[in-house]
């Protein structure tokens, strides 16, 4: 049986790693661009691929990161070959005080008319706790060159069920209208003296994308432990029903191989009901190399009759991200 009492997995699918793509050691002389290249989401141009990804300059004399959103455009006809980084950071960071003052990740676009709206988690530090994390909206009107953000506040933050870490936003459109799924916070669990968020997947619904109605349930079961973290929830249509790819892993010791991040996979008919199947996902880690301790945050896209899977790496996307071409269909 699978991990929900559902009848055994079905054919996997199956997944040719192409190999890294981008690593911010090949953007010179960016020095808010040294760091990470995490959470990869695709924009789709006539003659490229635009990646956006957050990255991180070194951190400051007390040891604090922030974080910025850019992007790497990768040519349609071989999206291993790239042609362009993005000379500064899509969207400035928030003023003092506000929700996105430290950094914006992760970040996911989606076209809308002619506009481009941004959907990204805007994060602060906190006292107790390494941060908290709320999504805000930001449009482009230059084709996704540029973001500005909709006002100062995030558009989906804290309440009373969903109390902290909301995040990991994924934007997508299906029969006219938007749909967000995201992660939100359960616990933070002290593990050796260090506070560990431990959160779920869920999803809202916007006919206008600003104002979003929660559907104030977690979407995806447990497998590996109650206090699993799953993050990342990346839906896509094909064959009359929906494919969720997400990442999950351990609530401690998670930064090494026997515990970090891996690839799930869920399935469902109406969005709501989603019947787990990892064994179906058809990718995992390496042998060795830069994907040989985990693999996380999948983004799933059609190029040309083929579909691609971007995804990171080692230390959540420190060197980089790759991609995982499907052979086959999705079914």
């Amino acid at each position: 049986m699978s991990v929900n009492g559902s009848p055994p997995s079905r054919t996997a699918l199956r997944w040719t790693k192409l190999g890294r793509v981008f690593s911010p050691e090949q953007a010179a002389g960016r020095s808010w661009l040294r760091e990470f290249a995490q959470a990869p989401a695709t924009l789709v141009f006539d003659d490229f691929v635009r990646v956006y990804f957050s990255c991180r300059p070194p951190a400051d004399s007390q040891g604090q990161y922030v974080s910025y959103a850019a992007f790497v455009d990768l040519d349609r006809a071989d999206p291993l070959r790239m042609i362009r980084v993005s000379e500064r950071p899509v969207l400035e960071l928030g003023n003092r005080g506000e929700f996105d003052e430290f950094g914006t990740y992760p970040m996911s676009v989606i076209r809308d008319g002619g506009r481009v709206l941004a959907y990204y988690g805007g994060w602060t530090r906190c006292e107790s706790v390494p941060f908290n994390v709320a999504i805000g909206l930001a449009v482009s009107c230059d084709n996704g060159e540029s973001f500005t953000k909709f006002g100062p506040g995030p558009i989906l933050a804290y309440s009373p069920d969903e109390p902290f870490v909301i995040s990991g936003p994924k934007i997508r459109r299906f029969g006219g209208t938007f749909y967000l799924w995201y992660i939100c916070g359960r616990k933070w669990k002290l593990v050796g003296g260090r506070p560990e968020p431990v959160y779920k997947i869920r999803m809202a619904m916007s006919l206008d994308g600003i104002r979003w109605t929660r559907l104030r349930r977690d979407l995806i079961a447990d497998r590996i432990e109650e206090d699993e973290a799953q993050a990342s929830p990346d839906v896509f249509h094909a064959n009359g029903k929906y494919h969720m790819f997400f990442c999950y892993r351990y609530s401690s010791d998670y930064r090494g191989r026997d515990r970090g991040y891996r690839i799930g996979y869920a399935s469902s008919a109406n969005l709501v009901d989603w019947e787990r199947d990892d064994a179906r996902v058809g990718i995992d880690v390496s042998a060795d190399g830069w994907d040989s301790e985990m693999v996380s945050y999948p983004h799933v896209f059609d190029v040309d009759g083929c579909t691609y899977m971007a995804y990171l790496g080692n230390q959540v996307g420190r060197h980089g991200f790759g991609l995982a071409r499907l052979e086959g269909t999705m079914r």
